[in-house]
């Protein structure tokens, strides 16, 4: 499935948001890059499991964000979660959201989202729910203005003090 975001008007780029395998050569690079944040931001890589068959359809997508010359800018993916939250448990988790720095602030993690969202809803999910942390501010933020609250917490991270967890109704 592919999907084409509308021209964002403060830059005039585009996204092309593309699923991929988990073992995409972009896929493995992109992940690689946001793991060297974790370690960055936290000390350590997430250590969370992560089987990659989780991430394939019906039960979970991984996409990767390209620009109009071909460059992987970002990526996002969402799985089969069943943890209860907002009322229901046709719940999936949203995963390795990131985009490079280079491309930043130019709203491409805002379309990612609702690319998965979109997906998530088309597959048959009522909400999604994630983990991320107190050190990325720029992601709690994300989420919240785009209608994101805190839920309880879940989750290989579930009794860290960073953890924080959200979720939104579909």
């Amino acid at each position: 499935m592919t999907a084409v975001a509308p021209r964002s008007p403060e830059t005039g780029q585009e996204l092309e948001v593309v699923r991929v395998g988990y073992d995409h050569p972009d896929a493995v690079r992109l992940v690689e890059e946001v793991q060297a944040e974790y370690v960055a931001r936290y000390g350590g890589r997430d250590e969370s499991p992560v089987d990659p068959a989780l991430f394939l359809p019906p039960r979970g997508s991984f996409f990767v964000g390209y620009r109009p010359d071909g460059d992987a800018v970002a990526t996002g993916a969402w799985r089969h979660s069943g943890v209860e939250a907002l009322g229901t448990t046709r719940t999936a988790e949203i995963k390795r959201m990131y985009v490079v720095p280079r491309a930043q602030r130019r709203g491409h993690a805002r379309r990612v989202l609702a690319h998965l969202e979109a997906t998530a809803r088309a597959a048959g999910y009522q909400a999604l729910v994630l983990e991320t942390g107190s050190q990325q501010p720029e992601a709690m933020a994300l989420y919240e203005s785009a209608g994101y609250e805190l839920i309880a917490p879940f989750g290989y991270y579930r009794d860290s003090p960073v953890n924080r967890c959200y979720g939104k109704r579909l």
